[in-house]
């Protein structure tokens, strides 16, 4: 059994920082690619960031030089340092671990960016 946290969101002024993490449970954490995804109003859900078991990491050019992923092997967690926020950065950030075909999803922590 899967089981994803996310923590860390919340109100920021634009150009501030959070820092988002997630507590994953079951025995193939380190074996998994994890990623952060986010879902901003009315829009659909879109990849943030990614991090492979051996430490690969990929952004998309909307968030590049600006947000970093992480992840602890021994905590299970993932991490995700967002710098520089803008406005369109807001969204529901969500946690997904993928193993063997499947995709686990935790609840969502929601980020907000306005002055």
């Amino acid at each position: 059994q899967v089981q994803l946290v996310e923590s860390g969101g919340g109100l920021v002024q634009p150009g501030g920082s959070l820092r988002l993490s997630c507590a994953a449970s079951g025995v193939f954490f380190s074996l998994s690619d994890m990623a952060w995804y986010r879902q901003p109003p009315g829009k659909e859900r879109e990849l943030v960031a990614s991090i492979t078991g051996g430490g690969r990491t990929n952004y998309p050019d909307s968030v590049k030089g600006r947000f970093a992923i992480s992840r602890d092997h021994a905590k299970k967690t993932i991490f995700l340092q967002m710098n520089g926020l803008k406005p369109e950065d807001t969204a529901v950030y969500y946690c997904n671990q993928q193993y063997g075909g499947n995709y686990y999803w935790g609840q969502g922590t929601q980020v907000i960016v306005s002055s």
